[in-house]
């Protein structure tokens, strides 16, 4: 009947014979494979909480811990992908070597994003600065916004909101001025060649002491530290909390003068002196 229908029988054992090979020869190595993929993608995502908890544990910057438990992710998903590729007898070590130099290229195509990321990431690691801190960086200073992987952004104190390049804030000298709980207010107040200066000094005590601010501990400096043009000049030196600095600055600066006014001390402003000399003979 088959050779009615026009089928040979020796054709159809070959095909029958192929197809038995074929499978005896690929079949354990597909079901490897697919078991392979199988426990890899769980182990991998295995590692992934797994570096997740670890970092939370080290108290690990928030933003950081997503992209670094995810880099673990596809590090081990790639070694499962050519450990699958192996099994089925394909050369791994020129895909390997095609994937480097493609990364290669990519990256010297991508330099400044790529340093911007590296920066990032040693910002996120290394913490120099957090969220809310107020710092000084790349000519910028204003409120810590958002530490991301490429860029920070800043509030300015006129509100302006500022986007700062990683790379420019990590190879630049950074000021933090919210890295302490206290700071020190270091103000300059003048008073007159013809004033008291233990009067001087003892209302400018009294209006540090006055004040609830004032740290007693470190103690304020108050001292003499310039013989200026027009005046005899104090350097002021309280520590305050970092909350109260510029509170406190604005308020000792007006209540100094002004008790320092009411203890009879003046408040010099620049003054020069002009001598004429009558010249015989000069024309009136």
């Amino acid at each position: 009947m088959n050779e009615e229908m026009g089928m040979d029988p020796k054709l159809i054992q070959q095909t029958l014979d192929t197809a038995v090979a074929m499978l005896s020869t690929w079949g354990l190595q597909v079901v490897g494979a697919i078991a392979v993929l199988i426990v890899g993608r769980i182990v991998a995502g295995m590692l992934r909480k797994g570096t997740a908890r670890g970092l939370e544990r080290a108290k690990t910057e928030a933003t950081l811990i997503p992209f670094l438990s995810g880099l673990v992710y596809y590090a081990a998903i790639a070694v499962v992908v050519i450990a699958v590729l192996g099994l089925f007898g394909i050369e791994t070590t020129s895909l390997v070597a095609v994937l480097g130099a493609a990364g290669l290229a990519i990256g010297l195509a991508l330099q400044g994003t790529l340093s911007n990321f590296s920066s990032g990431v040693m910002l996120l690691v290394f913490r120099p600065f957090k969220k809310d801190d107020v710092i000084e960086v790349a000519g910028t200073k204003g409120k810590v916004l958002e530490v991301g992987i490429f860029t920070t952004v800043l509030n300015t104190p006129d509100n302006v909101k500022i986007i700062v390049p990683n790379s420019a804030i990590y190879g630049d000298t950074i000021t933090n001025y919210s890295a302490y709980e206290t700071r020190r207010n270091d103000l300059v107040v003048g008073v007159g060649y013809d004033d008291d200066l233990g009067v001087a000094r003892d209302t400018i005590l009294s209006v540090l002491k006055a004040d609830d601010r004032v740290l007693a501990d470190p103690a304020p400096q108050v001292a003499v530290s310039e013989l200026g043009d027009s005046s005899v000049n104090f350097v002021v030196r309280p520590w305050c909390k970092a909350d109260d600095y510029w509170d406190l600055r604005f308020d000792l600066t007006r209540n100094l003068k002004e008790q320092l006014e009411s203890a009879g001390c003046s408040i010099p402003f620049p003054q020069r002196d002009v001598h004429v000399h009558d010249t015989p003979g000069a024309t009136q």
